[in-house]
């Protein structure tokens, strides 16, 4: 749907328009003082200029000079600058520089493909140098704050992007969804811009390199001629994730979820908000069935929230603004709404052993608005970390259906495209398909990825 020109009724902005217009100001805005930002301003140039002329080992080295060591080095500008920020006393914005200097070279390592630089730059913080005893108190107060930077949550994050290059631990299974964890980082505004564009970047190549995998498994798991031969499956749904796969290819035609999509979004063009609401609950439990429990229990609650949603807007033409925080709301009514918890919606559903359902309900809230994308997964993270603290055996179930968003939304990404081919006759017309008789193929297409935060 297109968006109408100039201001949305209301002001109710698209978080896109927000994300924009807060970018835009961003250079004109300083959280700290005039010195503090200068001072800052001198370490990031200082680190630009060398991650583009000096050998990764040679600017690792600086970087330990100048955040753990504080001796002399090429550069007493930048010494002094991090003197500077220590001795002007304020922890956060030290942090906030520390954090920025470690983005600016990753993005530079990652453009350049030094991987081992990105490795080694995260490991440096478990030098032991950091816990040395040190006689200065300016010496001090460094060491405290880099060690506290070590031990927040800033540097767990950091940690994220050497996640690429180590296999999966096994004793943390979270780790297989790491393309999930990123993105808290980069829909945050508040990160700095370096972060979010590292975020983004690895969040995109691990996603590809799954869809990558999956298309090879598939392929080779279908005509491999021995048992040893099978290559490794990406998922951790065994050989089931083929007949899943089949099943998802199998719905074409006039009742596939993209053609769905494609005819609700013709329907609504005319319609106010609250005539919107009422055939976007229609839509969304489409071909459920109807009189189970957790079809009962889905219906129920989203007519309840549906109906009490911005219900001041019921009367207003209806808008892509509109569209993108309904959107958002309803799939934070689906996984956590305090982004902390589970909601009671996904706790039923999962627990009723209906995982298929909610992927397929929040699948189709992003083919109506495909801007929803990036907050479902930012809420698909925050279930991950929820659910760390529990063992792999413990939260099976929650696995099995992260399994199954990851799947089904690989399927359905924009640069492949999966097709059913039969290959033998059945002897006996059947009233129903056999899935049996069907193998998958795989194509992966070039794609133009739409900007980040467009509209639906």
């Amino acid at each position: 749907m297109s968006t109408q020109s100039g201001r949305q009724p209301y002001d109710l902005r698209s978080d896109a328009e927000l994300i924009n217009e807060i970018d835009s100001s961003a250079e004109q805005l300083t959280s700290g003082s005039p010195e503090i930002y200068q001072t800052q301003e001198t370490l990031y140039q200082f680190l630009l200029e060398i991650v583009r002329e000096w050998l990764p080992e040679e600017v690792l080295l600086e970087f330990k000079r100048l955040f753990f060591y504080q001796i002399d080095s090429p550069s007493s500008e930048a010494v002094e600058a991090v003197h500077q920020l220590v001795l002007l006393n304020d922890e956060t914005e030290f942090r906030n520089a520390l954090k920025r200097c470690c983005y600016i070279l990753i993005n530079n390592w990652d453009a350049a493909r030094q991987y081992k630089a990105i490795q080694d730059l995260v490991q440096s913080f478990q030098d032991s140098t950091i816990e040395a005893q040190a006689i200065s108190p300016i010496i001090k107060r460094l060491k405290s704050w880099v060690e506290n930077f070590k031990n927040s949550s800033d540097y767990e994050e950091l940690r994220l992007f050497t996640a690429r290059y180590e296999e999966q631990q096994k004793s943390k299974w979270i780790s297989r969804y790491t393309s999930y964890l990123l993105v808290p980082q980069y829909v945050e505004i508040a990160n700095p811009i370096e972060q979010r564009e590292a975020a983004r970047a690895l969040s995109r190549q691990l996603k590809d390199r799954f869809k990558f995998d999956l298309a090879m498994y598939i392929a080779r798991s279908q005509s491999a001629s021995s048992p040893e031969k099978l290559p490794k499956n990406p998922t951790a749904l065994g050989d089931n994730v083929l007949m899943l796969i089949k099943a998802i290819v199998a719905k074409r035609g006039q009742y596939s979820y993209a053609n769905l999509a494609n005819i609700f979004i013709n329907q609504i063009q005319t319609l106010n908000y609250k005539e919107f609401k009422q055939s976007l609950q229609k839509y969304l439990i489409f071909s459920v069935d109807h009189n189970s429990d957790h079809a009962i229990a889905l219906q129920s609650k989203l007519a309840e929230k549906l109906k009490s949603l911005y219900s001041d807007y019921d009367s207003v033409p209806l808008t892509d603004a509109l569209i993108l925080r309904t959107c958002n709301r309803i799939i934070e009514t689906l996984t956590t709404e305090n982004r902390q918890d589970p909601s009671p919606l996904f706790t039923v559903l999962l627990s009723q052993g209906n995982p298929m359902t909610l992927v397929i309900v929040l699948l189709k809230l992003v083919l109506i608005c495909n801007a929803s994308r990036s907050h479902l997964e930012a809420q698909i993270a925050v279930l991950i970390r929820h659910y760390e603290q529990f063992s792999e055996q413990d939260c099976g179930w929650v696995i099995n259906f992260l399994e199954i968003f990851n799947v089904t939304f690989a399927i359905h990404a924009e640069n492949v495209q999966y097709n059913l081919v039969k290959m033998q006759q059945a002897q006996e017309a059947a009233p129903q398909t056999n899935l049996d008789h069907y193998r998958i193929f795989s194509q992966m297409k070039p794609i133009i990825r739409p900007k980040p935060d467009s509209a639906c």
